[in-house]
């Protein structure tokens, strides 16, 4: 009997706030008292009933009223006003059998919905430092926002820095984003839901210290920009982030205004996105042939897409950092970058915008694309930096349509052909990395934010965790290996580690950039694709 209920106690724990979880135990425990016949010495327990309306009292003060607990603040009201009918009233139960029907689905439906939709938490990062965070707001004057229609408004971004930091357990942790509040209202939006479904995101905390001093672990960190994907926001990898920044690195993530959901600047103006079915007009043409993207607020696109002004932000922001080392206005950061060695990643729009950006910007020594297409022109001219794909295969891709929706033939196609051009055709270090069973969403922070999303088709059949765990031992040992030249044995071949990954490299030809190294490179790997 202990055994069967020890795991849905552990569902509890692991998706509900601690004194969410007290609430809920106190309800149950007032059911027990309202229903069942006690015997003198144990009267003392019709107590709880009153102390279960405290706890939901503090538990709101303290953690938040969030709508998924509407339920449980109901059926302690409901407790309560009978036990003052029997108690003070000295009214009785006449119903009881009703107490106890409605007491049960008050205490199931209590407990499903803030696990279904919880305040989630992020794992602790493996790695030996501890994560501090800055936010910064850049405009680059030389350059108009094409996503306005007014051709004065300037590109302004908002970038957030993860950095390895001293330890403080002291301090709050900083919040999942911060402002939730309209960014996932907007996000609901977009996806035909209603607003205010995430609204519980606004109590979820990261590992994070917010401006916390800098570890002094090395004099320098090597840096790593990151681009979300179409309609995301610049936290959607935290669970990514993170675990870098715990080995050794400065990650910026770049907010960029059209692509993301929605932009919240630090005068209060915001810049809410296109949709997903609005940005494929703008985006399918850099990988898809035969097709045109068409004006943009009456402005012909450079080079046929919005792709290759979104790199544009990626170069903008390296002046950033260059800047920002030289002298942060923090006074945290300043020459703690180390901008000799500097990667970018991204997911779906912006592992697209990865690939441009590293066929345009030599400074970036290391490229990792995850589930994305590569851009025609990229293709092309190929690529010189060490590269590495994390995807998944067209069957996975095939079964998502069949889930979830969208997808077409034509995408999948795009999809795996460009990127197999493009691993094909590199002159450096290639790493062609694919899950199986992985959805589009596993390659995100989204498999977190509920334990019903597999089910319902959102994540794949490849348990989210599990798909965390390989996207982050892959991602660290690509940085490893070719930004602080450390052995990484991943690298090296398929793994009894991750039998279920499907692992290809190339050999790689000598560059530019196996000389731009912290150390001496290791040998490479004789294996061929």
């Amino acid at each position: 009997m202990l055994r069967s209920l020890r795991r849905p106690v552990e569902l509890v724990i692991m998706y509900m706030r601690l004194i969410e979880t007290l609430l809920l135990l106190a309800n149950l425990l007032a059911l027990f008292v309202l229903t069942v016949p006690l015997p003198r010495a144990m009267r003392w327990m019709h107590y709880w009933v009153p102390i279960a309306l405290l706890i939901a009292v503090a538990q709101t003060l303290v953690e938040g009223v969030r709508w998924q607990m509407i339920p449980v603040y109901a059926l302690t009201g409901l407790f309560f006003l009978v036990w003052l009918l029997q108690n003070i009233a000295s009214a009785g139960l006449p119903a009881h059998r009703l107490v106890v029907g409605l007491g049960t689905l008050g205490l199931a439906v209590s407990i499903a919905l803030p696990m279904a939709l919880p305040v989630f938490r992020f794992p602790h990062p493996s790695g030996p430092y501890q994560i501090g965070t800055l936010t910064y707001h850049w405009v680059d004057a030389s350059r108009p926002d094409i996503f306005s229609t007014d051709p004065n408004t300037r590109r302004e971004l908002m970038v957030q820095v993860w950095y390895p930091a001293k330890s403080d357990s002291s301090s709050s942790r900083a919040p999942y984003m911060q402002d939730a509040n309209a960014v996932m209202a907007a996000f609901a939006r977009i996806h035909h839901l209603p607003e205010f479904i995430f609204g519980h995101f606004k109590y979820v905390t990261t590992n994070a210290l917010p401006s916390a001093p800098v570890a002094d672990g090395e004099p320098s960190y090597p840096v790593l920009l990151f681009l979300e994907g179409a309609t995301g926001f610049r936290q959607m990898n935290t669970f990514q982030i993170e675990e870098l920044v715990s080995h050794g690195y400065i990650v910026a993530a770049i907010d960029q205004p059209g692509a993301a959901v929605d932009v919240v600047f630090p005068d209060g103006h915001q810049v809410v996105g296109l949709t997903v079915a609005q940005f494929h007009d703008f985006v399918g043409p850099s990988y898809l042939p035969g097709i045109s993207a068409p004006p943009l607020n009456g402005r012909t696109l450079t080079g046929g897409s919005i792709i290759p002004y979104l790199a544009q932000d990626v170069v903008f922001t390296l002046d950033q950092l260059i800047a920002l080392n030289q002298a942060d206005p923090n006074n945290i950061l300043t020459g703690r970058l180390d901008m000799q060695h500097v990667g970018t990643f991204g997911v779906s729009l912006g592992g697209i915008v990865v690939g441009e950006a590293c066929r345009l910007e030599p400074r970036l020594g290391a490229c990792l694309m995850m589930d994305a297409p590569v851009p025609t022109d990229v293709v092309e001219a190929g690529l010189t930096q060490p590269s590495m794909w994390l995807t998944r295969d067209a069957d996975s891709m095939r079964l998502e349509r069949q889930r979830a929706g969208g997808w077409p033939e034509a995408e999948i196609l795009a999809h795996q052909t460009t990127m197999r051009a493009a691993f094909e055709g590199l002159a450096g270090a290639g790493y062609f990395v694919q899950l199986p069973g992985a959805f589009h969403s596993n390659f995100m922070d989204i498999p977190n934010w509920s334990p019903l999303f597999s089910r319902l088709g959102i994540t794949g059949p490849m348990d989210g965790q599990r798909a965390h765990d390989i996207i982050n031992a892959y991602a660290l040992a690509f940085f490893d290996r070719h930004l602080k030249g450390q052995p990484a044995a991943l690298l090296d071949g398929p793994t009894k580690q991750y039998p279920e990954v499907i692992f290809e490299t190339r050999q790689p030809k000598s560059t530019a950039h196996e000389q731009n190294k912290r150390s001496p490179h290791p040998k490479q790997p004789q294996i061929t694709a």
